[in-house]
């Protein structure tokens, strides 16, 4: 009997168009002998959808190719395994996973704790601090209305006007710095300030994504990735290095600069590549990581020091995505990449 696979994509984040690449991809390579396939997309405005296209999901805003599903949790109940492909907020970030739960239904990747502390990256840090793993210095800052509030090592909070905050940065980290919205994949609202004016412009841009903030020391160097996979016996891939066309890893040079490339593996000394390996799996079981992650990393240029940047619970998943190809690297094709994540969430 063939297994039910609920393929779960699209969402209510910024990053639909980029779950419904990676769901397309998933559907074309799931071995349609072991498994019978049910494709189910949430539109950006939360209603959930059945579609019936098996060889090709065509996502159009009048939903002609989807039948709108009424008893969401009754459809999902009559799953074996559901496969969520939901980067961002709302999929990536525990909620979906505690629907799962609720459910009582087998499902791949991450549990709730592990996405949503790995989506939060103020909280990621705090647990990749008492793990020992090196990060560039940085400031959190929590947008409240018209002003911000500064918290410190300890989580104190001071509010302080956006001028304040620019001085706390420059101060505490120096420039160049990244700003980032804490809650958000894909680089969505992300930016480098070099100075005061470009910092002041980022942080109001970031706060339209997120009211909690990240401020980052811009480290000058490598951007290398490694996959981990697994539950309690976890295994890590080669090294990847980014090579963005942009000045750092954008949205853009992601998904739509062609000029961008990845190295498979990094062009990094062994010794450093191993101590990646480590770490990777490392941060993965500091949060409590389960089926899979991409865990992010900096190798700084005069040291060769590492920095772990952050952990992608649910990364991209296109055949030209890191994660694959990263595993494709180490003998592990694309499709029996999918049967061992079906595998895991059984277990």
């Amino acid at each position: 009997m063939k297994i039910k696979i609920g393929l779960i994509f699209g969402g209510m984040s910024t990053e639909n168009e980029v779950s419904v690449m990676s769901a397309n991809s998933i559907l074309k390579n799931l071995d349609k002998t072991k498994y019978e396939v049910f494709p189910i997309y949430i539109s950006k405005n939360g209603e959930w959808y059945q579609y019936n296209n098996l060889e090709n999901i065509e996502i159009d805003t009048e939903m002609k190719s989807a039948k709108k599903i009424e008893n969401v949790m009754g459809y999902l109940q009559a799953m074996d395994v559901l496969f969520p492909v939901l980067h961002g907020l709302y999929g990536e970030d525990g909620t979906i996973q505690g629907m799962f739960e609720i459910l009582k239904k087998p499902y791949v990747g991450c549990g709730v704790f592990a996405s949503s502390v790995g989506m939060d990256k103020a909280y990621t840090k705090v647990i990749f601090d008492r793990a020992n793993i090196s990060q560039a210095p940085y400031i959190y800052l929590k947008k409240c209305k018209t002003q911000y509030r500064y918290v410190d090592k300890e989580f104190n909070e001071k509010t302080v006007t956006l001028e304040e905050a620019t001085n706390i940065v420059e101060k505490e980290i120096g420039f160049p710095v990244f700003v980032k919205p804490a809650n958000s994949g894909s680089s969505v609202g992300i930016h480098k300030a070099k100075n005061k004016e470009e910092l002041k412009e980022d942080i109001e841009y970031a706060g339209k994504f997120d009211k909690k903030i990240l401020i980052e020391k811009g480290i000058v160097g490598q951007e290398v990735e490694c996959a981990v996979l697994g539950n309690e016996d976890v295994i890590a891939s080669f090294v990847g290095e980014i090579k963005p066309a942009d000045e750092f890893y954008s949205y853009d040079a992601k998904y739509q600069n062609e000029n961008s490339k990845t190295l498979i593996p990094a062009n990094i000394d062994e010794k450093v590549s191993e101590e990646i390996r480590n770490l990777a799996i490392k941060a993965f079981k500091a949060i409590d990581g389960k089926g899979l992650s991409r865990v992010d990393f900096f190798v700084e240029e005069r040291t060769n020091q590492v920095y772990i940047n952050e952990i992608n619970t649910l990364p991209g998943f296109t055949k030209i995505s890191m994660y694959p190809k990263l595993f494709e690297a180490i003998g592990i094709p694309y499709e029996k990449l999918l049967d061992k994540l079906i595998e895991l969430a059984q277990e």
